[in-house]
């Protein structure tokens, strides 16, 4: 077992060289995340845990499509990042015994990109785009032929000799992802066959996860540990693999390598992430909304100038989990700070703030300023 000086500055500094405070709990990949995701996915929809309806939706397709040996009909997954929209496509893959290509939408940079991807398919393959509402127009009508006549239209030569060539493709299946599903046009929208939104997990599904993740990972644990785990992961699977491998490290070099719930529960603490599993960033957005802005309404740009965030971070890290645990809400006119969110920084609630807390009908509204 490897010693360290007994000091809590010397703690502090082996766990934040393991990861700063705010990518442990960020839902989007890391460097980490992509050399040790792939030993941890699930590789069929029987290992896959949670999801249940989006998962019976799944076999449901994949049978017909294999009973008809037809390829699966496109596939749209939305949802915050880190709740296994990447999985799942290897998944279908894999259940359906073709290829899959992995691409993404900022990668795809010309229509001619996305064409020579498309004419190198074979029968059935998938062709899987992460962040698909960040392709570009010209891209995306690339795919509209693709998608629905399993066409591609190119242009041959220059000038006034160029002239408009269709070329067949071998059937394949689409699957898309992205956390920013009204951004993507409605004509795209509209050619996906099926569409599913991943939601949190809840803490049961999470432990089954960290379960398996835990055994691959050939770590000795209690399942109070894993649970605890769970408490602390916001409802998303990378995070809490993340926080597994994290915990994994205290416990080898501060206890006797097993991951009870007294280690978890020291090592989460190190990490300043609370029993909810907000971490210290999550804190001052809450706290600025508090302190700042005397609980809300308060627009994007604003709180990410006032904590010197990136607006598309708040967004797409923060406010989700934010929102579903109730500690803030959106509205019209701006974010506010609810009751429960002043409790869990530990301040008291202004008389406005009931009043303030009742326009929830606002909390799906546009999340711009």
């Amino acid at each position: 077992m490897t010693e360290v000086p007994n000091s809590d500055n010397s703690e502090s500094s082996y766990l934040n060289r393991k990861g700063s405070r705010t990518e442990t709990v960020d839902p989007k990949a890391t460097e980490e995340d992509l050399g040790t995701e792939n030993r941890l996915r699930p590789n069929s929809l029987g290992t896959y845990c949670g999801q249940n309806q989006v998962k019976d939706s799944l076999t449901i397709a994949i049978e017909a499509a294999k009973a008809r040996s037809e390829p699966l009909d496109h596939i749209l997954f939305h949802g915050p990042p880190g709740l296994g929209k990447t999985t799942l496509a290897m998944i279908l893959a894999a259940e359906m015994g073709v290829s899959i290509r992995i691409t993404s939408g900022p990668a795809l940079e010309r229509a001619g990109d996305l064409a020579a991807l498309l004419t190198s398919l074979q029968p059935g393959d998938i062709l899987f785009i992460d962040e698909i509402h960040r392709l570009s127009l010209a891209v995306e009508e690339v795919l509209y032929p693709a998608m629905e006549d399993f066409s591609v239209d190119i242009i041959l030569g220059k000038g006034p000799k160029a002239r408009d060539v269709r070329l067949k493709i071998a059937p394949f299946t689409l699957v898309g992802a992205t956390t920013r599903y009204a951004m993507i046009s409605q004509p795209l929208r509209d050619r996906f066959g099926s569409t599913f939104r991943l939601d949190f997990y809840d803490i049961e599904a999470l432990s089954q996860i960290l379960e398996r993740s835990a055994k691959v990972l050939k770590c000795s644990f209690e399942r109070d540990g894993l649970v605890e785990i769970a408490n602390r992961s916001r409802g998303t699977a990378r995070v809490a693999n993340r926080l597994l491998r994290r915990v994994r490290d205290y416990a080898d070099v501060r206890s006797d390598g097993q991951i009870t719930k007294e280690t978890a529960s020291k090592a989460l603490e190190q990490l300043e992430i609370d029993d909810l599993g907000l971490d210290r960033m999550d804190r001052e957005l809450l706290t600025a909304l508090a302190n700042r802005f005397d609980g809300g309404p308060a627009g994007l740009e604003t709180i990410a100038a006032a904590i010197s965030e990136e607006s598309d971070t708040i967004m797409d890290v923060y406010e989700p989990f934010l929102l579903k645990e109730g500690l803030i809400v959106r509205t019209p006119r701006g974010r506010i700070l609810t009751r429960y969110g002043y409790a869990h920084i530990g301040l008291e609630a202004p008389q406005h703030a009931e009043t303030s807390q009742s326009q929830q009908t606002g909390l799906w509204s546009n999340p711009s300023d």
